[in-house]
């Protein structure tokens, strides 16, 4: 139920009018407002709310109010930050009272995300969580242990690529559910239409439009949460059980499945059954286990879906970034092997293309919702409790600053070499302050091998017609949390029978 499908509920809204009013109620403020777009009695902002790409509308409206813009949408407030420096401050400096999340009535309390890290209140279960996060999978160090895992897997990726280069995007999930799996249940999925990655895929798909820019009109109207399903416009109430029995299962069948498999003594090592070992472990601490392992997932899967997609997205439209790349690759690796995570280091222009696909679109352009936890005021503007702090880092003044970023608009990983590099996109993309990616380390693993081995074995690049011109690719974006490219054509083929041949060798190898 976006805010384009509710212009219709007038009634409700008329119904709502003396609630509105009272958190309306005007008081003596110490500062004024951030600047921004003027809203409408009682409404505030709620038409000129974004649905499409809001990270553009977001940016245009830092370019017009500055760096801090300010919105109310039927009584509760945004602020959107258009400056790194703006979340630095706020987010980093001040993340005592800038780390909590709202609690989102339809993905918190009528479907139940707020177990999760992602969407978990700040204070001490948080900090448990963190913890447990950070002992597993916290640092660069840690998450080598799970080299076996990802190089494992990549290898079955490039068999499943060259023999079906037109189901890339089913693979591309496939291989990165398979990762997080494994690292996190010890579950190594079925060939093909596994139970378990469907299950997680389908609540996916859901989370990215829950975890969206108030994807919900009972988002903002809580009080919209007590009426029938059956009443007109409460499309959310007939899917909310459905959606909730799916978050459900994406926690306790998994689980389920490691103690039985521990029951048998079969089970292989995990994050779960790591932590699970032992007899000492309080129905507590099961469940900050079983809330962490889903959070990997439903933190780690998707994303890495869409930085690996816009990858070959990005080889197809910059065949120079990718020869370059390749021709790295031959020189330090060869043709006889892949490249291997240890290879990071000696390979700096492979990460310095990994560095630019993750600026050139952030898999989340608008990250998730801080929520000031007490009122503040900041750069002489005040900012109530409660308000929801958005850091806008698709922005035209953080990943696509021509002032910080040459030519922003263009795919060059070469910004990022030389001895005065551009400013590492990593220290963005991943949040800020206390809420920044736990997962982080193993992200950046997995898509920088996905690239790498690509880059060794394939040559991609357009399709095209049956006159032999190029099909060029029409390239969008969805507009929910997790922002994935819209389907493409692609042409990928082994860059040579030794090529081939090694994508092969590989696999009878396993």
């Amino acid at each position: 139920m976006a805010f384009s499908k509710i212009t219709g509920l007038d009634a409700i809204l008329a119904l709502l009018a003396l609630f509105l009013v009272r958190r309306l109620t005007s008081r003596r403020l110490p500062a004024p407002y951030p600047p921004g777009p003027k809203g409408l009695p009682l409404v505030g902002n709620v038409l000129d709310m974004p649905t499409k790409h809001p990270w553009k509308t977001i940016a245009d409206w830092g370019e017009l109010y500055g760096r801090i813009v300010y919105v109310n949408v039927l009584g509760q407030p945004f602020v959107f930050l258009n400056s790194p420096n703006a979340a630095y401050d706020m987010l980093h400096k001040k993340s005592l009272i800038y780390s909590d999340r709202p609690s989102l009535t339809m993905a918190c309390e009528l479907v139940g995300w707020d177990s999760t890290l992602g969407l978990k209140r700040f204070g001490e279960e948080f900090r448990a969580m963190r913890r447990l996060f950070h002992l597993y999978m916290g640092t660069r160090s840690t998450v080598e242990q799970f080299a076996p895992i990802e190089e494992y897997e990549i290898r079955d990726f490039l068999k499943r690529v060259l023999n079906n280069p037109e189901e890339l995007g089913k693979t591309v999930r496939r291989t990165a559910g398979a990762v997080i799996l494994q690292v996190t249940y010890g579950y190594e999925p079925k060939e093909y239409d596994d139970p378990l990655v469907e299950l997680i895929e389908r609540a996916m798909k859901q989370v990215s439009i829950l975890f969206g820019l108030n994807a919900f009109l009972v988002d903002v109207l809580p009080i919209l949460k007590h009426i029938p399903a059956w009443f007109p416009g409460a499309k959310f109430k007939r899917i909310a059980p459905e959606w909730a029995k799916c978050a459900s299962d994406t926690q306790e069948v998994p689980l389920r499945y490691v103690k039985d498999q521990m029951s048998k003594g079969s089970a292989v090592t995990s994050f779960t059954s790591k932590f699970l070992e032992g007899n000492h472990v309080t129905p507590k601490e099961e469940t900050a286990i079983k809330e962490v392992a889903a959070s990997m997932y439903s933190g780690g899967a998707d994303t890495t879906v869409s930085s690996v997609t816009m990858f070959f997205l990005m080889m197809m439209l910059y065949p120079e970034a990718q020869k370059k790349a390749q021709a790295e690759i031959d020189a330090v690796i060869g043709n006889d092997r892949l490249p291997s995570l240890s290879d990071r280091d000696q390979l700096p222009y492979v990460g310095a293309l990994v560095k630019e696909v993750f600026r050139w679109h952030p898999v989340a352009p608008l990250g998730l919702p801080h929520r000031l936890m007490q009122d503040d005021v900041h750069d002489g503007y005040f900012i109530p409790e409660g308000t929801l702090v958005i850091a806008n880092i698709w922005s035209v003044k953080f990943l696509h600053d021509p002032k910080t970023y040459a030519d922003p608009m263009t795919f060059n990983p070469d910004r990022f070499l030389g001895s005065q590099p551009e400013h590492d996109p990593r220290e963005y993309c991943f949040g800020f302050g206390r809420r920044i990616c736990p997962g982080r380390h193993l992200a950046e693993a997995s898509v920088w091998l996905s690239c790498a081995a690509s880059l060794a074995v394939f040559h991609i690049s357009k399709p095209v017609d049956a006159a032999g011109r190029p099909i060029e690719p029409v390239i969008d974006f969805s507009s929910g949390s997790n922002s994935h490219v819209a389907p493409f054509r692609c042409d990928i083929k082994p860059r040579s029978e030794t090529a081939r041949h090694l994508i092969l060798a590989e696999d009878e190898a396993k």
